[in-house]
């Protein structure tokens, strides 16, 4: 019996311990993985801590003061004295699991769970649970928590642009969005594209009732990110807020300057916060952001058929607008484009090769459904210090295929930056932000942290030697210095590369 009790507790200097195992010692190791000499970096933003960690069935099951335990396992990894973290989790992410499932550019940067159907785009299908049924069968490398996008549910209950849907066309995509709930960790919108852009306030506060009850999230790629309209995107959302948990994505500002200006947008976010609105942030680390082409253009000329009668009947309107948009934008060199044929030349670029002005190869040779690119426009002091706030989390916004390095940089770019070369966050707590805190947004309860219980997704790394490889030119470069990535504790990348495509899960939002 007192052996027994000693499997399950144990005191050790620093550290209570819990072990739930009824295991003898000659029925074979007690443990599969025991990670041994590692800094720990709990995820929960206290100190890191020199410990032992050991892994059953995929989950932390043991932690013990570094040479504390002699308690076996099937395998031994030696840390060595590097960082033992959570495993990061990106809140805001791209990507097709049917074409992609490998998403190595997320594991190479550290990152163990992404979310996909942002921006109010997620498959068109009216049950999810087939989606998710069908992404585990193809099997893939990372997890996956899914959300359900606001453009996809109109588009699926015959509203499309419709700017004032029905009663009966609301009701059927408020039961959609109800079903799709059982599968997804929240809804996602998407008001600057359609046909989200079309919807009005009191049709996004009666989803985010659904949403509400439901107790997920209203994530949101919010109306206009513009600095002078970013005050009236976020009442909007906090309109939302009233009734259910809201987040704003990739928060920007577009044109603002300097840290005074990231701290009043702050104070919008804490003053919300103080009068009961749950709301949250995310921001990426790149000051550039990346979108369809299309984001340029009009409201009244976003769409192809929209396009065509703009061109016919309103052609220099719509020449004076490009005109005045992309040089408010920082001029046709910001613009640098990521899509075939044009794929790495900016506006300025294809000024010069084609002979035309802007205006016109925007509108006669690419159109608004023609390119995605990268567009340099926001201001690094300002960026930098929203980055660095303790209630807004990273996220990528990236994909594995995407012509920006953010999706394969970001994690390792804000440790390489902010942390070891700026020394503007401590390693701890940067990486609560991106662990237990990004857990705690999407509402995951098994996972963000290094503690008993909790599922084993982990990142073994050295912080002096993280380097975000990817860059404008050259953005598909993975991330190098994160040693080992497990998921569930077995490893799913090392040494540079993944070591299987399946490790991954679907998660549920009821974790």
């Amino acid at each position: 019996m007192w052996n027994l009790f000693r499997s399950c507790l144990l005191l050790i200097p620093g550290l209570l311990l819990l072990s739930c195992s009824d295991t003898e010692p000659d029925q074979g190791p007690s443990y599969d993985t025991l990670i041994s000499n590692a800094r720990m970096i709990d995820g929960l933003g206290g100190p890191a801590v020199d410990a032992d960690v050991y892994i059953r069935n995929g989950e932390v099951a043991l932690i013990a003061a570094t040479g504390q335990s002699t308690l076996d396992a099937a395998q031994t990894i030696d840390a060595r004295g590097r960082v033992l973290a959570p495993g990061f989790i990106d809140v805001h992410s791209h990507g097709d699991p049917l074409q992609t499932p490998e998403f190595e550019n997320f594991l190479a940067q550290g990152v163990t769970t992404i979310t996909l159907g942002q921006d109010g785009d997620s498959p068109e299908n009216e049950n999810l649970g087939q989606w998710v049924s069908q992404v585990r069968d193809n099997g893939i490398g990372v997890n996956i928590a899914p959300f359900v996008g606001h453009g996809t549910l109109r588009n699926l209950a015959g509203i499309g642009q419709k700017p004032v849907p029905s009663t009966e066309e609301l009701q059927r995509m408020l039961e959609l969005l109800n079903n799709a709930l059982d599968y997804s960790f929240g809804l996602s919108t998407g008001l600057e594209y359609n046909p989200g852009l079309h919807a009005k306030e009191a049709e996004l506060v009666e989803l985010a009732r659904v949403v509400g009850s439901r107790d997920r999230i209203v994530m949101s790629h919010m109306r206009n990110e513009d600095d002078d309209q970013l005050e009236a995107s976020l009442d909007e959302l906090m309109s939302q807020g009233r009734v259910a948990r809201v987040h704003v994505s990739h928060l920007k500002s577009v044109y603002g300057k300097g840290a005074d200006r990231a701290e009043e947008i702050l104070a919008v976010l804490a003053n919300a916060r103080e009068a009961g609105i749950e709301i949250t942030a995310d921001v990426y680390p790149y000051n550039a952001s990346y979108a369809g082409i299309a984001l340029l253009f009009p409201v009244w000329s976003k769409t192809p058929q929209e396009f065509e009668i703009a061109k016919q009947s309103r052609r220099a309107e719509l020449e004076e607008y490009l005109i005045n948009r992309i040089n408010r934008r920082n001029g046709p060199a910001a613009t640098l484009l990521g899509t075939d044929p044009y794929t790495g030349k900016t506006l300025a670029d294809l000024e010069l090769e084609l002979g035309m002005p802007f205006e016109k190869i925007l509108i006669d040779v690419i159109g608004p459904q023609g390119a995605g690119g990268a567009y340099f426009i926001m201001d690094d002091a300002l960026q930098s210090r929203l980055l660095e706030d303790e209630m807004i989390t990273a996220s990528s916004d990236g994909s594995p295929t995407g012509f920006h390095p953010r999706g394969h940089g970001t994690f390792a770019k804000i440790i390489e930056e902010y942390v070891v070369n700026r020394g503007a966050v401590s390693l701890e707590e940067m990486v609560r932000k991106m662990t237990s805190f990004s857990a705690s947004i999407l509402g995951l309860q098994d996972r963000g942290s290094i503690e008993l219980g909790k599922v084993a997704d982990l990142v073994l790394f050295d912080p002096e030697t993280i380097r975000a490889n990817a860059t404008y030119p050259n953005p598909l470069q993975l991330s190098s210095g994160f040693d080992i990535v497990f998921i569930a504790g077995e490893v799913a990348f090392e040494n540079g590369a993944s070591t299987q495509e399946s490790l991954g899960d679907v998660l549920s939002p009821n974790q």
